[in-house]
């Protein structure tokens, strides 16, 4: 099996693993078992490491001496912690971006919210998440400093999980495009002061819809018979 294989193998893994831990089903603390993961999805130990691998980046599970890699303890605190986090970084790269973005890359935005606006009405929500990544890329590259593009990247990977799915909806997804809206206005006005405070306000918001969905998906899961 060649190595893009494998790594896709092992990414599909890991989207499997992680929607059971998100939901509950899999418990903090259970013992992620390369051989007992690796029969059940019917794969050599290989793309099973490679999952477990991006699983500890996204800090869904932890690598520990003796252990091997176990199941982290997700609560609302640290869900808080993450957002928060990344909700200052965003800020920076926003404030900077509005300042520092060519026109090129400013017209990107626009065009790429525009787009978004479509997908919203029409309520493609998996093209809308695609999409999303998308937008956010462009304003840490628009900030066009490598230091702080390196951690939003590194901290989206954290939040990937919880992040998609606080786009579970319309009502959400039409909120998020509001909320981009007023994001691009001031990257297009290149007013970074209110740039810093809708990236702020959006990433807080879209904490308080991820807190809201996984209460409701763990509660289902603890009360499933």
């Amino acid at each position: 099996m060649g190595s893009d294989k494998r790594a896709l193998l092992g990414f599909s893994i890991a989207m499997k693993l992680e929607e059971a831990i998100i939901s509950g089903e899999i418990e903090a603390g259970t013992h992620l078992d390369e051989a007992s993961i690796a029969e059940k999805f019917d794969v050599s130990r290989t793309p099973v490491r490679e999952a477990l691998q991006l699983l500890a980046a996204r800090s869904l599970a932890t690598r520990l001496p003796y252990r091997g890699t176990v199941v982290a303890n997700i609560s609302r605190d640290r869900i808080n912690e993450l957002f928060e986090a990344m909700g200052e970084i965003e800020a920076l790269c926003g404030r900077f971006a509005a300042e520092r973005m060519r026109i090129d890359e400013r017209a990107e935005l626009a065009q790429l919210h525009d787009q978004m606006g479509e997908l919203a009405a029409a309520g493609d929500l998996l093209a809308y998440e695609a999409a999303n990544t998308r937008f956010h890329q462009l304003i840490y590259i628009g900030a066009h400093n490598a230091e702080f593009q390196d951690m939003a990247d590194s901290m989206r990977l954290k939040l990937a999980p919880f992040r998609s799915r606080q786009l579970v909806d319309r009502q959400r997804v039409g909120r998020s495009h509001d909320e981009h809206t007023q994001i691009v206005e001031a990257v297009l006005h290149r007013d970074g002061s209110a740039a810093e405070r809708a990236l702020r306000r959006h990433l807080l918001s879209a904490a308080q819809a991820m807190l809201s969905h996984w209460h409701c998906s763990n509660y289902s899961a603890m009360t499933k018979p």
